[in-house]
């Protein structure tokens, strides 16, 4: 197969959008509605090139795919790009642009927050389309997803902690935080309310700085935080920071973190496995801002009590994924795969292509 085809292989829709009067240009990435319509978020990013944009958009939405399967969810996989700044191109134009581009595939794509989207931006998206969550409260949305997606973290580490040491408890276990935004910010507060020793390295200063003045918190440079002789090394920054250099520079012995496509490449995974480092694979691990904006979709619009309870079967996910890995002999991320594949077989061989 050569083409456009070829490059959106196990894709069912990739759309291009443009409006050259508010300066929008996206692409929204449909991988599969076999369980129910896509959802993913909004990413606004200046990327390097159109080519650059179209590989991120549709790894992450095929993740979307494995993420939603895994989290028991009726969804499928969806998400957009949005190119450029948005320091410099957000405006009510656009965004209200993006929605109606939203709203022509007539729910097939509902889209949520991402890197460069905020709850008030997809308010404002919200005018234009009915497909939009993630809203900020103040619209009836369930706001900063980096909340649930932090709790999920922390539920994740835990399942970690019990399949590698016996015990989910982080107590005077040590954990080294790459990135302290939305969600690596708080998972700090979890691990240091459990009792952990944190390691955390972030290039905002200022957010590093906040951290390291509390007990049992200790910062380093962020080139050195991946290989920290620390128990758990959590990525919660952007993707690709798991490497053959830094994979072989890992002194930790699991790998569990909130960011998104954490292996540069396939082969990553197995360069885990092979080192017998347990990586919990992400789209698992971070599953709690999709659980969070689906929510809203539910009876009666977002319960935050039915979201923590959601938010428990990442532990129980993993625990199935790692369980998985040992019996077959394959890595986690491999694993995670089937275990996601084995629910849409079962699932979506009901549903087929979704219409709304």
């Amino acid at each position: 197969m050569a083409g456009a085809f070829a490059t959106f292989e196990g894709h069912e829709q990739v759309v291009y959008g443009e409006d050259a009067d508010s300066g929008l240009r996206c692409i929204i990435a449909v991988h599969s509605t076999r369980l129910g319509p896509s959802l993913g978020g909004t990413r606004f990013h200046a990327y390097d090139d159109e080519e650059a944009a179209l590989v991120d958009v549709l790894r992450l939405s095929r993740a979307m795919t494995y993420k939603a399967a895994c989290a028991g969810l009726d969804l499928g996989g969806g998400k957009a790009v949005i190119l450029g700044d948005p320091d410099q191109l957000r405006s009510e134009a656009l965004l209200r642009a993006y929605g109606r581009m939203v709203e022509s595939l007539g729910g097939r794509y509902i889209t949520a927050c991402d890197v460069g989207t905020t709850p008030a931006d997809l308010a404002v998206v919200a005018r234009e389309t009915r497909w939009a969550t993630g809203t900020d409260e103040a619209h009836g949305g369930s706001g900063d997803s980096g909340v649930p997606t932090a709790r999920g973290v922390h539920l994740a580490m835990q399942a970690c902690a019990a399949h590698r040491w016996g015990s989910p408890s982080l107590e005077g276990r040590h954990v080294a935080v790459q990135g302290l935004g939305k969600v690596g910010g708080r998972l700090v507060d979890h691990l240091l309310a459990e009792g952990a020793k944190v390691t955390v390295a972030d290039i905002d200063t200022g957010a590093v700085e906040a951290l390291a003045s509390r007990p049992g918190v200790e910062a380093v440079d962020v080139d050195d935080v991946l290989a920290v002789d620390a128990d758990i090394v959590s990525p919660n920054a952007l993707g690709g920071v798991l490497d053959e250099r830094s994979i072989g520079q890992l002194q930790a012995t699991v790998v569990c973190g909130g960011a998104n496509n954490q292996l540069a490449e396939v082969e990553d995974a197995a360069r885990l496995h092979e080192r017998g480092i347990l990586y919990a694979p992400d789209y698992v691990v971070n599953a709690g801002g999709l659980i969070n904006v689906s929510d809203e979709l539910g009876p009666g619009g977002h319960r935050p009590a039915r979201v923590e309870r959601r938010l428990e079967r990442i532990g129980q996910t993993l625990s199935e994924v790692f369980v998985t890995a040992d019996r077959e002999g394959v890595s986690t991320e491999i694993a995670a795969e089937r275990v996601a594949e084995a629910r849409i077989d079962a699932v979506g061989r009901l549903r087929g292509i979704w219409l709304p």
